[in-house]
């Protein structure tokens, strides 16, 4: 590792026990927004905030050169009750970091961050953006959906998440049903109503059984489950109404729109879905980045998690420091070895890289 990337691995590592001191439970990531934007402005960096997404911009800026994204978030989900560390205490024990967002995906941030800086003083033939956001945890209509739309033409987004560093070359989409069967009522001692309970059954029978044709080789098939039901006020009327969930894991080869409108074609019931833009991603393994991975010894998979991922619509990677299981547990931990390792395989993959 140059000894300028030794010291920005130095310093996001004092940024990330920052960030885990301070609170960020998404849509609450006012804080560490401010964090984040001012650790770039004391590098100098062309940096720019709206609502609680901060990104830069390179100084080395060249118009008509395609454009890569680093993005990693900085909200968290909120702590368990069985957490035994203090989430916000950032406690050093050796080699290891614990604190609440320290895998998930505080060490990712603060490893692109590095990144982006190390690039500002060593240039390539590509524009880079580093941009950290907030709400990925919910998925929500304020971080980088929001962020998106303002930032130029992107080429290639590198998506900071947990993966020991592997490359995520596909990741699963997903769309929530919320379904509701109609009937009639009547008393259940006599030959009478329309049992919405039984209509919503042959319907969940039907998603139970039905297998998509066309099945992902990184990813598997796309999966529906039924999660939740209700129906019914007493024991002895016949319900008018069942309402039950489905969740739909998507593979590539379906948008989440595709899904929805197949259903409806194959239940009785009105199909409603609570979104439709978190989509399955895949990146071709032919790909400059991938091949790149490969040839330093990275591994590449499908990731069943959602990520940011989904919103966007051009060619992603999900790669960074830390492991997926840690992720939303108690005593979530990162180790800083893993930190600077990372920050010294991002600037591997990305130096002198031609997409």
């Amino acid at each position: 590792m140059s000894e300028l990337a030794s010291q920005l691995s130095e310093e996001a590592i004092q940024l990330l026990v920052q960030l885990i001191k301070t609170q960020s439970f998404s849509r609450e990531e006012d804080q560490t927004a401010t964090l984040i934007y001012n650790f770039l402005q004391s590098h100098q960096a062309n940096v720019f905030r709206d609502a609680n997404n901060v990104w830069a911009v390179s100084k080395n800026w060249v118009e008509g050169r395609p454009t890569i994204l680093l993005n990693s978030h900085h909200d968290t989900v909120k702590p368990g009750a069985s957490w035994t560390y203090d989430p916000f205490g950032a406690t050093l024990e050796d080699d290891k970091l614990t604190g609440l967002g320290s895998n998930d995906a505080g060490a990712s941030a603060v490893s692109l961050l590095a990144t982006f800086l190390y690039f500002e003083q060593y240039p390539q033939a590509f524009n880079l953006i580093c941009a950290i956001t907030a709400e990925e945890e919910v998925s929500g209509a304020n971080g980088i959906r929001r962020l998106l739309p303002l930032l130029p033409k992107i080429d290639l987004g590198i998506v900071g998440e947990p993966t020991q560093m592997d490359l995520a070359i596909a990741e699963k989409g997903l769309v929530v049903l919320d379904c509701v069967a109609h009937g009639k009522t009547g008393h259940a001692a006599r030959n009478e109503g329309e049992n919405a309970l039984y209509k919503a059954v042959a319907d969940i029978q039907w998603i139970q059984q039905y297998q998509f044709p066309e099945v992902s080789p990184m990813l598997g098939p796309v999966k529906m489950t039924v999660t939740q039901i209700q129906a019914g006020t007493q024991h002895n009327v016949v319900p008018d109404r069942c309402q039950f969930v489905v969740d739909v894991r998507t593979n590539e080869f379906y948008s989440n729109e595709e899904v929805v409108q197949l259903v409806r074609e194959n239940v009785q019931s009105d199909v409603t879905p609570r979104s439709t833009h978190l989509n399955s991603s895949r990146i071709a393994l032919e790909h400059p980045f991938v091949q790149k991975g490969i040839q330093l010894g990275k591994n590449t998979f499908g990731s069943a998690t959602l990520s940011d991922q989904s919103m966007m619509s051009f060619p992603t990677v999900k790669i960074g420091p830390g492991d997926s299981a840690r992720s939303h547990t108690p005593d979530e931990y990162i180790y800083l070895s893993e930190i600077r390792s990372g920050i010294n395989d991002y600037i591997k993959l990305l130096d002198e890289l031609t997409l």
